[in-house]
């Protein structure tokens, strides 16, 4: 008895285990939001936005620095004094000797520049961008991974329908393969099942293949390794149209739900601050300064380090800008330009995104019609078979009626998977021309 529960333990912990391991949709994306790799670049963004915020932050910070010199003078410069100041002869006098040199320390400081102080209004504006930006990525992550997670159901439901069929024709080759041998039925009829059963079987092929390249697809969009198993839950993926039927009367537009609108939004504010920049150029611009150094002479080396005289000051530096505002103007009107095209491309990206979404909406709509219709002909084609395949049975209708009936729900599937996919896709298109897929995927 204990060695029955042993084994049973053995036997069942495996596929409990495994079964742990399957990913439905909202942890294929949690797994994507965190390891896609393009999450490090818009990261690396936002940390070079706060470094822009520093860089425009440490203009209006005091500023020190340190200069030396040293002059070997080979020819000393002389200065004349006039005649008649200290004889009847001009002299020639070196107000210099060979050796100089010269040492500063500066600090200066800027008490007044308005060019200065608009700009560091743009540093809020490029920390949304940044944010923003992250926030348009990981919408990115979760419609690729949502699209190729509902690629991979499509495919799944497509191989589960061709086995079906296979399993029909399978059925139906032994049934006209003892007909043949007992001579009641020619040979062309069992071809005529084989041909259908062997391109069945040709569709499950290309299936796979379908299905191992949706499956790659996910792993790229997860940031998964490509060559490391990645089971879907078939269970969850049962759950997939009604939970995208379940938030279709959800949506309502508006705009600035968008995020690629409030990134124009930042965009229009950014260049608003860049025309009062430029124009804030032209005003006075007021820095104060303190000074301290040491200048030496010599005639040899030595003496021009050793004896220094020190001297210092304190002052005011007072800029006007007055003939460079052709230059200015020119920049300033461009400006001016990009930032009212800015506000009109708002607006025209406002209707845009509407027509988008009101365009999605009307295809879900449409394709959710078209999907509730060949869910009822693949039914109502089945039914037909069964009354086909019974009739055919009891020798009232020829094989010719039984294929036609069977072809009949193989129309009906494809017309189904097709009306599945685009449903779904169009689902997920609205959630994008919404701006909602981020609610999308916090309702999984």
């Amino acid at each position: 008895m204990k060695k029955n529960m042993l084994f049973a333990l053995i036997y069942f912990l495996p596929f409990q285990l495994f079964a742990q391991q399957h990913w439905d949709l909202k942890e294929c994306i949690d797994y994507g939001l965190k390891n896609n790799r393009s999450n490090v670049v818009y990261e690396n963004e936002k940390k070079a936005a706060d470094a822009r915020a520093k860089e425009a932050l440490a203009d209006y910070l005091p500023k020190v620095s340190i200069t030396g010199t040293f002059d070997d003078n080979l020819k000393v410069q002389e200065s004349v004094i006039p005649a008649g100041i200290f004889g009847n002869e001009p002299l020639k006098i070196a107000f210099s000797q060979q050796y100089n040199t010269n040492g500063i320390v500066q600090l200066d400081q800027t008490i007044y520049d308005q060019s200065l102080l608009n700009g560091l209004k743009a540093n809020k504006y490029n920390k949304q961008e940044a944010e923003l930006n992250i926030r348009q990525n990981q919408e990115t992550i979760i419609y690729n991974i949502s699209n190729s997670y509902y690629q991979i159901y499509v495919y799944r439901e497509q191989l589960r329908l061709i086995k079906e069929n296979l399993a029909t024709y399978h059925k139906q080759m032994e049934i006209s393969r003892l007909q043949v041998q007992k001579g009641v039925t020619l040979q062309k009829d069992l071809d005529k099942v084989t041909v259908d059963y062997n391109n069945a079987v040709s569709q499950i092929h290309v299936a796979e293949s379908n299905l191992t390249l949706a499956q790659n697809q996910l792993k790229y969009g997860m940031g998964y390794p490509i060559n490391t198993e990645l089971p879907i839950d078939t269970v969850a993926q049962q759950k997939v149209t009604f939970m995208a039927e379940a938030r279709t009367a959800d949506n309502t537009f508006a705009a600035g739900n968008r995020t690629d609108y409030q990134l124009s939004g930042v965009n229009s504010k950014l260049l608003d601050i860049d025309q009062s920049r430029i124009k804030a150029g032209g005003l006075p611009k007021l820095t104060g300064y303190a000074r301290y150094g040491a200048v030496g002479f010599g005639n040899s080396v030595g003496p021009s380090f050793r004896d220094l005289s020190p001297y210092s000051a304190i002052g005011l530096k007072l800029s006007i800008p007055l003939f460079d505002f052709f230059k200015r103007n020119a920049q300033y009107a461009q400006a001016k330009y990009k930032s009212l095209n800015a506000i009109e491309n708002l607006k025209i990206d406002a209707d845009k995104y509407e027509l988008e979404f009101e365009n999605n909406k009307t295809k879900l709509a449409k394709a959710q019609s078209n999907l509730e219709n060949d869910k009822r002909n693949i039914q109502l084609a089945q039914s037909v078979f069964r009354t086909t395949d019974l009739q055919y049975k009891k020798g009232v209708t020829d094989l010719t009626d039984w294929l036609t009936a069977q072809n009949s729900i193989k129309e009906a599937q494809n017309n189904y998977l097709n009306s599945l996919y685009t449903f779904l896709q169009a689902k997920l298109d609205l959630e994008k021309a919404g701006g909602s897929l981020k609610t999308f995927y916090t309702s999984l």
